[in-house]
């Protein structure tokens, strides 16, 4: 028996309350399931999901399904930024996944699709498919077309800068402004809203070839009515996001992060996500499998192009043809087939050919878009985890973005307790070459971990500074950062990690090859590990907590249950129970 029908019997009020909507008593006799979108007039990468969720509608129906539209609309971060309301952002993906958690066991499907574009509202339902446990498909919004002269988004905090400086006026930045955002969907880069994107098509959670698709595609409705479709065969073979996503699909993702040079908030989502899956997952992995991984992708940030091309490149089943010796083919999908199946099929469907032609249109071969796994872009992947004892529990750093000169180098700690007074002290060029710049207590404990974007793109955007200095945080960064910039430092400074105890002219060492974080020098003066060691002792034991930044409202409930970044910055209600506990 469906769970609809059980939860029926137990509940006679529900179809009174259905036909009440509209529903038929015929309805109330097909498997239902929910449509759960984050469709409101929010930001591009959901303005645009009523008319998919309508077609998920349809496409339920065609099967004999009834579909339940749902919605729990998500922040955009562009729009939080430069403001307190991005420390909403992260507990955001938490809030929204917990709403969903209501929805569904509130009023129990037996089935689901899922419509999502961006940042956090992907990760979120990817967490959500994995605690509610129906059969269920995700579907995205795609991606957005770029502007004049291929302008995307992440070039706008750049422009900012150079505006601050003089060195652009008043009316240039006004014109990449308008210009910038010329459709609905995701930031036409590879930031964190495309990488989630391309992390539930390497999950298996996606119908293959749809994550980044277009956002203006008149194929998008169309694979929205087949994800709907496809929700009720899932429910019909009572295959579960569990049974499809084990071990083996998080390294296939891990692996695709690196081809794709994905953002690094990826190791904060995963996490959470593998998680509600009941899979263990922690940083190491990311640093095994991009060790030596082929990084293939030439998009923006890192690369030459925006995300739109991708799809026309032949998207992520292309990335992952490049990736078929490394990845786990026999894994199961949402198809009900394995990825190795899926990616033969998809070829006998002239999928590619497609593909070609649309890019051929433009100029250009897949080829530039995704180098074969024969000549790569790099060998190393893209993301590092460095630890010592600064980052006991490690740190992250993007070092496909990061200048090469900064590979290796010892600088000068610049300690400052927030965001706010590091980049009046860039922009007000108090911050010299040789210098590391840290901002900490901007971690999950101490603001909610908002993203240090306006930051790195005022360094990395001054010719000077880009290649000769360092930021190092207890925060995270946007997708769409550059440069040389290290996140995540576990633990965080309101936790008392060793990045609180750090001091004006302590030398810093980074040295990326070797995944080192350590402070080795004191007033400019190198110290053994032992005097070291003895230091940090002596400023731990003077350390003071600052107070909570965030007591109140859902900051505070966030900041006081959040787990370390390391682990995915999750709301931990172990924690909470241990609190109230003591």
């Amino acid at each position: 028996m469906m769970t609809s029908k059980e939860v029926r019997a137990l509940a006679p009020e529900m179809d009174p309350l259905r036909m009440g909507m509209g529903w038929t008593e015929e309805d109330l006799e097909k498997p239902q399931f929910m449509v759960e979108s984050t469709f409101g007039d929010s930001h591009p990468g959901s303005a645009h999901l009523l008319a998919l969720a309508d077609a998920a509608l349809a496409g339920i129906a065609e099967l004999g399904g009834r579909g339940a539209r749902y919605f729990t609309t998500d922040i955009c971060d562009g729009m939080a930024q430069g403001h307190d309301g991005i420390n909403y952002s992260l507990a955001s993906r938490d809030m929204l996944c917990n709403m969903v958690e209501i929805h569904e066991k509130a009023t129990p499907f037996d089935g689901a699709v899922f419509l999502s574009s961006c940042d956090k509202a992907v990760p979120a339902h990817l967490m959500a498919i994995g605690r509610c446990n129906v059969p269920s498909v995700l579907m995205t919004g795609g991606v957005m077309a770029p502007g004049p002269d291929l302008l995307t988004l992440e070039q706008i905090g750049t422009y900012s800068a150079m505006e601050k400086r003089g060195e652009i006026t008043p009316g240039q930045l006004a014109y990449y402004k308008r210009h910038a955002c010329p459709s609905c969907g995701a930031c036409s880069f590879m930031g964190t809203a495309s990488t989630m994107q391309a992390m539930g098509e390497a999950l298996g959670l996606m119908l293959p070839g749809t994550a980044l698709m277009p956002a203006v595609s008149e194929k998008l409705p169309q694979m929205a009515k087949e994800a709907g479709r496809q929700a009720v065969r899932l429910a019909q073979m009572r295959l579960t996001p569990r049974d499809i996503v084990t071990v083996k699909s998080f390294e296939n993702a891990v692996t695709v992060h690196a081809a794709i040079s994905g953002s690094t908030n990826a190791l904060l989502h995963l996490p959470a996500v593998a998680r509600e899956f009941g899979i263990p997952l922690d940083a190491g992995l990311f640093d095994r499998l991009h060790r030596d991984a082929p990084y293939l992708l030439d998009v923006r940030p890192a690369g030459k192009w925006p995300a739109a091309f991708l799809y026309d490149a032949g998207g992520i089943p292309r990335v992952m043809e490049q990736l078929r010796g490394r990845l786990h083919l026999d894994v199961m999908t949402v198809t009900g087939k394995t990825l190795g199946e899926n990616l033969g099929a998809l070829k006998q469907s002239g999928f590619y050919e497609q593909a070609d032609e649309r890019l051929a249109a433009q100029g250009l071969r897949w080829t530039d878009i995704v180098r074969p796994i024969s000549h790569p872009l790099g060998g190393s992947g893209a993301v590092a985890i460095l630890k010592g004892n600064l980052a006991p529990e490690g740190a992250v750093v993007k070092h496909s973005a990061v200048p090469k000169e900064m590979f290796a180098a010892t600088l000068a700690a610049r300690p400052f307790d927030s965001e706010e007074e590091a980049i009046a002290a860039v922009l007000s060029h108090r911050i010299c070459p040789g210098n590391a710049v840290f901002i900490r207590y901007e971690g999950p404990k101490g603001s909610g971990m908002p993203e240090m974007f306006y930051t790195t793109e005022a360094i990395s955007s001054d010719p000077e500074l880009a290649a000769s200095i360092a930021l190092i945080t207890d925060g995270r960064f946007s997708g769409a950062s550059r440069g040389p910039a290290i996140g995540h430092v576990s633990p965080e400074a309101a936790a008392g990690g060793p990045i609180a105890l750090v001091e004006e002219g302590d030398l810093i060492r980074i040295d990326i090859p070797n995944r080192e974080l350590s402070i080795v020098g004191v007033q400019g003066q190198e110290k053994s590990p032992a005097e070291i060691e003895g230091v940090l002792a002596k400023r731990k034991a003077a350390w003071t907590p600052h107070p909570p930044r965030c007591q109140e409202g859902v900051l505070g409930l966030y900041t006081g249950s959040a787990a370390s970044p390391m682990l995915g910055g999750y709301m931990d209600n172990q924690i909470v129970q241990g609190e109230e506990t003591r």
